[in-house]
């Protein structure tokens, strides 16, 4: 079995929030790696086999990478990491209607392109402060989570992130709903 985590596990473990036994099953033989936006050399290999995957699922063929666009996701951060890049890839693919590969500039997330630092609002508070913050988001926001104007881009945080601490801060988000 594999299994990933962008979570500290043993500092989890030492706090209570994941179970010892589970820990060391999981344990075996740890591979760390850093995260894609340390690893920018690896963006143009991934960028072509997602290419190739995609276009070949939808029985598409892709030539070329648009210059541009190359830059374009060399120079993000990839706050959502590979599975981000894989996602901005396959969108790209579905809506490619010519053999020449491009990326919509505007479904990446800019506001968290410069590279990520554990002090956004909600770094080393305690659980009230955390709580207030990502209420005082919320409400701003209507209860939007994702997108460029919800709780999470004014937060700093990817979308999945703010989602965790929300359940597991057991807010309900629903009560910030306007209509």
């Amino acid at each position: 079995m594999i299994a990933a985590t962008n979570r500290d596990l043993e500092s989890a473990v030492a706090g209570g929030a994941f179970r010892k036994d589970l820990f060391y099953r999981l344990n075996v033989f740890p591979i760390e790696i850093p995260p894609l936006r340390e690893r920018k050399e690896d963006i143009p290999t991934l960028i072509e086999y997602f290419i190739y995957r995609y276009a070949r699922k939808a029985g598409k063929k892709i030539e070329t990478i648009e210059k541009r666009t190359l830059e374009l996701l060399e120079s993000y951060a990839w706050p959502g990491n590979i599975r981000e890049l894989q996602n901005v890839i396959e969108r790209s693919v579905i809506v490619c209607e010519t053999d020449l590969f491009s990326v919509d500039p505007s479904w990446l997330s800019f506001q968290s392109s410069s590279p990520r630092q554990d002090s956004g609002p909600t770094a080393k508070k305690s659980g009230t402060q955390e709580r207030e913050a990502i209420e005082k988001a919320l409400a701003a926001t209507g209860g939007r989570v994702s997108g460029p104007s919800g709780a999470a881009a004014q937060l700093s945080m990817p979308p999945s992130t703010l989602e965790s601490k929300i359940r597991s801060l057991k807010i309900n988000k629903f009560r910030f709903k306007t209509v």
